[in-house]
């Protein structure tokens, strides 16, 4: 993973609803859920719903698909694992001293 992919995933889940969206749709399994359902269960208006849906496909953090008027929302576990081995892969390597600037 790259420095830039990690910080729109991070950056997307800055926000509470979408941290509270995510966190909903990974208790949800991999059955995911309608976006009618996340916005009952997390009682939003379903324009705001979708302004937050955006912006976590495009961090790629869930993903969706289309059933003739339905549209189902899965979180993309995988990828939330790519951000945390991103931010996990040099614990504890040490950090390189610095040169002297005497």
């Amino acid at each position: 993973m790259q420095t830039d992919s990690a910080a729109a995933a991070l950056a997307a889940l800055g926000h509470t609803a979408r941290l509270s969206v995510f966190r909903l749709l990974v208790r949800a399994g991999p059955d995911g859920l309608l976006v009618g359902e996340i916005a009952a269960h997390l009682d939003m208006p379903l324009s705001t719903l979708a302004h937050h849906l955006r912006s976590l496909k495009q961090a790629g953090l869930i993903v969706q698909s289309r059933n003739g008027r339905e549209v189902l929302t899965r979180a993309d576990t995988e990828a939330m694992r790519d951000v945390l081995g991103f931010l996990m892969s040099e614990c504890c390597k040490g950090v390189p001293a610095l040169a002297d600037p005497s």
